[in-house]
């Protein structure tokens, strides 16, 4: 399995609708994507803006796909003026899910 989190640094006055696209986005991504089988959203209850991403795809493949996806396209479309950092990290599973 292979492993991608996120974690995004957004813009005050854009938290509530970043959340909203992030929300549909993970969403959209565990209905149709059948190589995604899981996309957690987190937030950090100590800093608001902070918000984490957990991801479990079947492989790199899957993720790559991802990234074709319409759903993914809007939402980087529409997200990414909102946020002031975004950091991704990828991994290898090394214990089941």
């Amino acid at each position: 399995m292979f492993v991608v989190t996120v974690t995004f640094i957004v813009e005050d006055q854009h938290r509530e609708a970043f959340m909203a696209l992030m929300l549909e986005n993970a969403r959209l991504s565990l209905a149709l994507e059948p190589g995604c089988h899981r996309f957690d959203v987190t937030q950090n209850p100590d800093r608001a803006s902070e918000v984490f991403l957990y991801e479990l795809y079947d492989d790199e493949a899957a993720f790559e796909a991802h990234k074709t996806f319409p759903h993914y396209l809007d939402f980087c479309r529409d997200a990414d003026p909102l946020t002031l950092s975004k950091i991704v990290n990828e991994y290898t599973l090394v214990s089941p899910p």
